[in-house]
C-alpha cells in the first residue's frame, strides 16, 4: 500500500514539477557537400530550360525533390516545364503543390495561366483575382484577367481589367487591346474615344523617348568634355615636367656677378 501511494506521489510529480520540454528534431544542418550538389543541380536545369532540353532539366528538378521534397520553388519551376510542353495536368498539379508549400500569387497566377489554356475560363478568372488580391500591382495579372473575362463574354469585365493594367503601366498595347474588345461589341463611340487616347499616348512616349535621348546625348557630351580636359591637362602637365630641368640648368648654369 505503501509503495503504490509511493508512485502516486512521484507520478503527480512528474505532471506538476518536472519540466517537460516537447521532444522536437532538429533539422539536420545541410553539409556543405549537399548545398553544392543542391546548387549544380539548379543550375542544371535553368541551364535546360534555357537552351530548351525539357528531359535535362525535368531530371534534375525531380532529383532536387528526391532530396527536398517540400521545395515549391522546383515544383514552380517543374510546373513550367510541364505547362510549356502542354502537360497541363502535371502542370497544374505541381502549381497546387507549390501554393500548398508556399502560398503566393505566381503559383495561383500559374495556375490561372493553364486553366486559361484547356479553355477552365471560370477557374483561370478566379484564379487570376485570388493573384491579384494577393498581389495588385502586377500589370500582366490584370491583362491575363481580361483575357478569361473575354473568354467568358463578359466585355465590360475585361475592359475593367485592361484599365487597371493601364493605370499601372500605361502601354499602347493594353489600350489597343481594348479598342479591340470595343470594335468587337461594335461600341463605336467608345472605340473612337479609345482611338484617341492611343494617338495622345503615342504622343507623349514619343516626347519621353526625345527626353531621354537629349539627355542621354547631353552626358555623352559632358563625359567627352571632361575625358578631353583631363587629357590636356595630362599633356601640360607631361610638358611642364620636362621643362623643368632645362630651366633648372640654364639657371645653375649662369655664372654669379
Amino acid at each position: 500500500m505503501v509503495a503504490i501511494f509511493a508512485i502516486l506521489i512521484f507520478i503527480v510529480y512528474l505532471i506538476f514539477f518536472f519540466p517537460m520540454e516537447p521532444r522536437v528534431k532538429k533539422e539536420e544542418e545541410k553539409s556543405p557537400k549537399y548545398t553544392a550538389q543542391m546548387k549544380k543541380l539548379w543550375q542544371i536545369a535553368q541551364t535546360s530550360m534555357k537552351e530548351r532540353k525539357p528531359f535535362r532539366a525535368e531530371k534534375a528538378l525531380l532529383t532536387i525533390l528526391k532530396f527536398d521534397e517540400k521545395n515549391a520553388a522546383a515544383y514552380n519551376r517543374l510546373g513550367i516545364l510541364y505547362a510549356k510542353g502542354q502537360k497541363y495536368d502535371e502542370a497544374v498539379e505541381c502549381f497546387e503543390i507549390a501554393q500548398s508549400l508556399d502560398s503566393n500569387p505566381a503559383s495561383i497566377h500559374n495556375v490561372g495561366l493553364i486553366y486559361l489554356e484547356t479553355g477552365a475560363y471560370e477557374k483561370a478568372a478566379m484564379a487570376f483575382e485570388q493573384a491579384i488580391a494577393m498581389e495588385g500591382d502586377v500589370p500582366a495579372r490584370y491583362i491575363a484577367l481580361a483575357k478569361a473575362q473575354e473568354k467568358l463574354g463578359s466585355t465590360k469585365k475585361a475592359v475593367e481589367a485592361l484599365e487597371n493594367a493601364y493605370e499601372l503601366d500605361p502601354k499602347v498595347s493594353t489600350l489597343r487591346q481594348i479598342l479591340a474588345l470595343y470594335e468587337a461589341a461594335e461600341d463605336t463611340e467608345a472605340a473612337t474615344a479609345t482611338a484617341a487616347r492611343i494617338e495622345e499616348q503615342i504622343a507623349k512616349d514619343n516626347a519621353a523617348k526625345a527626353k531621354r535621348t537629349a539627355v542621354k546625348r547631353t552626358r555623352e557630351a559632358r563625359a567627352k568634355m571632361m575625358q578631353a580636359g583631363a587629357a590636356t591637362r595630362k599633356v601640360v602637365k607631361s610638358s611642364a615636367k620636362k621643362a623643368a630641368p632645362k630651366i633648372i640648368k640654364q639657371h645653375v648654369g649662369r655664372k654669379r656677378i
